[in-house]
């Protein structure tokens, strides 16, 4: 197919041309893969660069990035290798010697191990979805800064730069430049761009850490130079998305989340519900909240059927559409199924493929399983969130399975809430995750001169 390239493509391929380091911050459905791999191919006749690792999640490394190589007119003399699967698999994918290498991203700390003290043959990098290094501890993170030196250009994407805040930022950042806009350490940034805000008085141990007044503004400068986002609203002709919620509201059971929420446990049927702390209270009260819960024991126990009845309505006004339902524990998925017996796993690409003939009525997806290079566009524009995710990331990812290019049909996300509970608790801290991500983005918008 020839490239018929949007003027945005056509700046950002520009831009990862002009930087020998960046990060584009792309929504979802602007052609992210065809952007850089045009870039690339232009990188390659220049001779500028000899070998390109391409990191990505799983199903984006094993399908996504291949089938974009092969896609396009002018990238598809370029020879490529797919190293998944098992060792002896990703072993010989290696060392085909191809132009381009992908591999997924659970893999880079493997890779690094397997050339050890040999060379590392790969001068150029590009890192799908940065967003998924912004853990400093992680293997993947040590893994890719023990072999940064030798690399000597590198690209960053992702749509979600900073779903958790801005202290996500750091670790994304120093990938790209070493340390040297936002520090070299994560504790220099934390103290010169953060204060705490929740934290325990008598360890000192700091939860929760807000920025100083006119950080943001500090950082979004420090980081301009090289980072670049886009919009697919600004972008793209997208169908309109509406967000909405539907009320669920609790009776009988009410005391029970009550009780669990004052005194971090309660008996049910003569058997403990206890919260150890807060983190397993907060998954304790969302399991209330959603009908079901885990007793101390491993056993599942009905509380009500208020979402059930509530999906149930949803389905039926959705007057034969096919709807796709987000759940976030086991039991929801086992619950739905139950109730509705039509309803299918939407995890492997048979289902995939299904869905999107329209050959799926209700389907299932868990936001963690489906969230990268999954399009289901062409199946469906109804998106009920069973169980909400506290992941931003997660959130902005399932919905762009939905609503992206190629969508004929205004989208609808409906959040099932169950009133006065942890549920209201989780969309607000969406919401303010949004604002924030969404500051930074503005910050380092792309002006595309007409």
């Amino acid at each position: 197919m020839k490239y018929e390239p949007h003027k945005y493509q056509v700046f950002a391929t520009d831009y990862v041309l002009n930087h020998k380091a960046c990060a584009l911050f792309l929504d979802l459905g602007l052609g992210k893969s065809v952007i850089t791999l045009t870039a690339l191919t232009k990188l390659f006749e220049r001779g500028e660069i000899k070998k390109v690792l391409i990191i990505a999640p799983l199903r984006v490394a094993r399908s996504t990035w291949p089938m974009e190589i092969l896609k396009w007119d002018h990238t598809r003399p370029l020879s490529y290798s797919v190293a998944v699967g098992k060792e002896k698999e990703r072993i010989k994918a290696i060392e085909m010697g191809s132009d381009v290498t992908i591999i997924n991203r659970e893999n880079v700390d493997w890779l690094t191990g397997y050339f050890g003290t040999r060379k590392w043959p790969y001068d150029c990098v590009v890192v799908d979805e940065l967003s998924s290094f912004k853990n400093h501890k992680s293997k993947r993170y040590k893994a890719i800064m023990s072999v940064r030196p030798f690399i000597k250009r590198i690209i960053g994407l992702t749509g979600t730069p900073a779903s958790n805040g801005l202290e996500d930022l750091w670790a994304q950042i120093k990938i790209l430049d070493f340390g040297q806009r936002l520090g070299r350490f994560i504790t220099q940034y934390r103290d010169r761009y953060f204060v705490p805000e929740e934290f325990n008085p008598a360890t000192g141990v700091v939860y929760k850490r807000a920025p100083r007044p006119g950080a943001k503004d500090m950082i979004f400068q420090k980081i301009s130079d090289i980072t670049v986002s886009m919009s697919a609203v600004e972008n793209l002709d997208m169908p309109e998305v509406v967000y909405s919620d539907y009320p669920v509201f609790l009776l009988e059971e009410r005391a029970l989340y009550d009780q669990l929420k004052r005194e971090l446990a309660v008996v049910l049927n003569n058997e403990p519900l206890t919260a150890a702390n807060a983190a397993v209270l907060s998954n304790k009260l969302r399991q209330m909240a959603d009908g079901v819960v885990y007793l101390d024991d491993g056993e599942v126990r009905h509380i009500h059927t208020r979402k059930l009845d509530a999906l149930e309505d949803l389905i039926e006004s959705a007057n034969g559409n096919s709807v796709l339902i987000a759940y976030s524990f086991r039991h929801e998925m086992m619950e739905i199924r139950e109730r509705f017996p039509v309803a299918r796993m939407i995890d492997k690409d048979r289902d995939i493929s299904d869905w999107n003939k329209g050959e799926i009525s209700i389907g299932l997806l868990h936001p963690a399983s489906v969230g990268y290079g999954v399009n289901l566009q062409a199946g469906g524009h109804i998106l009920i969130w069973y169980g909400l995710t506290w992941s931003l990331e997660e959130y902005q990812q399932t919905v762009g399975r939905l609503w992206r290019q190629g969508q004929k049909h205004p989208v609808s996300v409906v959040h099932l809430m169950a009133k006065d509970t942890i549920d209201e608790r989780i969309r607000e801290v969406l919401k303010k995750k949004d604002r924030t991500q969404n500051d930074l983005l503005n910050a380092v918008k792309a002006e595309i001169i007409s």
